[in-house]
């Protein structure tokens, strides 16, 4: 678990009106999305972290879970026109707040609080945890129109709710965000994935709904080419709408390249890599994506899909049992639940499973094409009929899932002549559910056929390996350093600045003039400590000087202690053991022996 690792959970709805939830829940995101921004800190993206909403779960498991050390609690009160949020840092080994705050501000000053929150939250993880980097402005708004941003929270709080009564809400929302203010980049990156949520999964016009995603996507690009989200929507259109497989991985690699942390990205890059049969590649990007949202639902998904694909049949099985346990409308793992099954010659099972109640869900396509298939497997009287009708419906264009299972059902019959030709047929037809059928375990034959590295090369192409990270320069030359190191311990020595106990990384960066930046990574390299050890440090040395002057002896440990600077008695104790490996007490004893 790293050190500069935190998850922040969604901030306590304190106002009488719970419909003001959207708020809290905006500023949770938006503090989520600001911190992301801070190079070498690992942030839990928003799914993960508000998977555990109103939850009583404890911190120590929270953490575990998510795979953090630190926990950024908070809560939000709103009273007509004014906000009250409160937010406090929580090192979980221990089970220590290390920081809190509170604010009272207009809603008006919604934006610069936002800003000012999240600077102070990754000024403290550096002053504890060490060197970080970051600019003087993390939360930066897309709009100053109040009324437009509480339309998108709104618009982002039902959208997350992953259903289509929500996501329409959601459309109504970003809409009217946009009516107000045309250039908000996030509203139609918004749009563009609510309409293709509703593309496919059926639950709007198909071709309308791609029309218009591709519109707001187009829009969005225009008004911030680097937006990772766009370039992420971008990467679906040309994959579901043009079956472009390499249109695909050159624009969520784009996606990936303006933001490395975006889960979406990295699970869609993954899944791709899988298609065309580079499962350590695959892997490689799934765990950047679990690493930062392990609990999302989608990437667990995607965890259980690349078991499948790598022939571990029965951890796949696993995985997704507790994915429809947990939402027993979750069609791919529901359909891959199936594919699994076949390749454990459990087809009973299967069919079993579509004639339940549970199989409500499944789209006609899919019914159609698994029974032909298990009635295949275990050699039914109806497989004829059955792998007649399917033939029959594949013939037409948009039928895109059958188009998929025909190609499998031949193959599954040892016909690969009949396969290919459903290829040629069907590539045509952009049928984007080929590019998943045509190297589905459930497929695997036709890897031997004579035709299958010409269609491999034909769908996926080639797909050059991302290129290696660059390793960072040093942020100080020699020279500078030195400089600053000089200056840094005259200053010390000569001011005394640790006997303030509000002193900060910042506001001692500002009285030596040496940027925040520069004097975080000056603490970290030339002095090999963080701000904390650096400053207790000093302020021990203060203390361990007056407790043995004997003109003190009137005073307490404690009260000498806040005299050297420090205003916390944990924080002495613990800073002081550290140091030298003795309470102050037995330390103080040891000095009069």
């Amino acid at each position: 678990m790293a050190n500069t690792s935190i998850a922040v959970l969604p901030f306590l709805n304190l106002s009488r009106d719970a419909e003001q939830e959207y708020l809290s829940d905006g500023i949770t995101e938006e503090i989520i999305h600001a911190l992301t921004k801070v190079d070498g800190l690992k942030v839990t993206s928003r799914r993960s972290s508000f998977y555990f909403k109103n939850s009583d779960w404890p911190l120590q498991k929270i953490a575990e879970d998510l795979g953090v050390a630190v926990i950024l609690e908070g809560s939000l009160r709103l009273s007509g026109d004014m906000l009250r949020i409160k937010a406090e840092l929580i090192q979980v080994e221990d089970d220590s707040q290390f920081w809190s705050e509170s604010w009272d501000r207009k809603l008006a000053n919604i934006f610069e609080i936002q800003d000012e929150i999240a600077l102070l939250i990754a000024d403290k993880l550096r002053e504890q945890f060490g060197h970080m980097e970051f600019s003087d402005h993390l939360a930066t708004p897309q709009t100053l129109n109040l009324s437009a941003y509480e339309h998108e929270l709104k618009a982002r709080f039902h959208f997350n709710k992953w259903n289509a009564q929500d996501v329409r809400i959601a459309i109504d929302h970003w809409q009217k965000a946009l009516e107000l203010y045309p250039a908000l980049t996030d509203a139609h990156t918004g749009l563009a994935d609510a309409f293709g949520f509703l593309a496919t999964t059926q639950a709007g016009d198909y071709l309308k709904s791609w029309q218009l995603a591709v519109e707001h996507t187009h829009k969005a690009l225009a008004l911030n080419a680097h937006s990772a989200a766009a370039w992420y929507q971008m990467a679906n259109i040309e994959f579901f709408t043009h079956a472009n497989f390499q249109g695909a991985f050159e624009n969520v690699s784009k996606a990936v390249d303006y933001d490395p942390h975006y889960p979406e990205g990295l699970q869609f890059l993954s899944f791709l890599y899988m298609l065309h049969g580079d499962l350590d590649k695959a892997r490689v990007y799934l765990k950047r994506a679990l690493d930062r949202d392990p609990l999302n639902q989608e990437t667990l998904f995607y965890h259980a899909y690349l078991s499948y694909r790598e022939g571990k049949f029965a951890p796949a099985e696993t995985l997704l049992e507790s994915l429809v346990e947990r939402n027993g409308q979750n069609l791919p793992a529901l359909i891959t639940r199936c594919y699994v099954w076949l390749k454990m010659g459990k087809a009973a099972q299967t069919f079993s499973f579509l004639n339940s109640e549970q199989s409500a869900f499944i789209p006609e396509g899919d019914r159609i094409g698994l029974l032909c298939l298990v009635y295949g497997q275990i050699k039914d009287d109806k497989y004829s009929q059955t792998f007649a009708e399917l033939k029959k419906q594949a013939e037409e264009p948009m039928a895109f899932q059958q188009h998929s299972y025909y190609f499998l059902a031949c193959v599954q019959a040892g016909d690969m002549e009949a396969a290919s030709q459903v290829l040629e047929k069907v590539k045509s037809e952009r049928s984007a559910i080929l590019l998943l059928a045509f190297s589905e375990p459930l497929a695997e034959d036709f890897k031997q056929a004579e035709a299958f590295p010409k269609w491999h090369q034909t769908l996926y192409g080639s797909l050059n390996a991302s290129a290696k990270p660059k390793e960072k320069s040093k942020l100080l030359d020699e020279d500078t350093e030195a400089s600053y190191r000089a200056k840094l311990e005259k200053y010390m020595e000569e001011e005394e600045p640790y006997l303030n106990p509000q002193l900060s990384l910042r506001s001692l960066g500002e009285a030596l003039e040496i940027h925040p930046n520069h004097l975080s990574w000056l603490l970290n390299n030339s002095f090999g400590l963080n701000y904390n050890q650096f400053i207790n440090s000093w302020r021990i040395q203060v203390f361990k000087r007056l407790a043995l002057d004997p003109a003190n002896t009137h005073i307490s440990l404690l009260g000498l202690a806040y005299e050297s600077g420090f205003n916390s008695k944990t924080v002495f104790n613990s800073s002081f053991k550290k140091e030298t490996g003795l309470s102050p007490k037995a330390w103080l004893a040891e000095q009069k022996a």
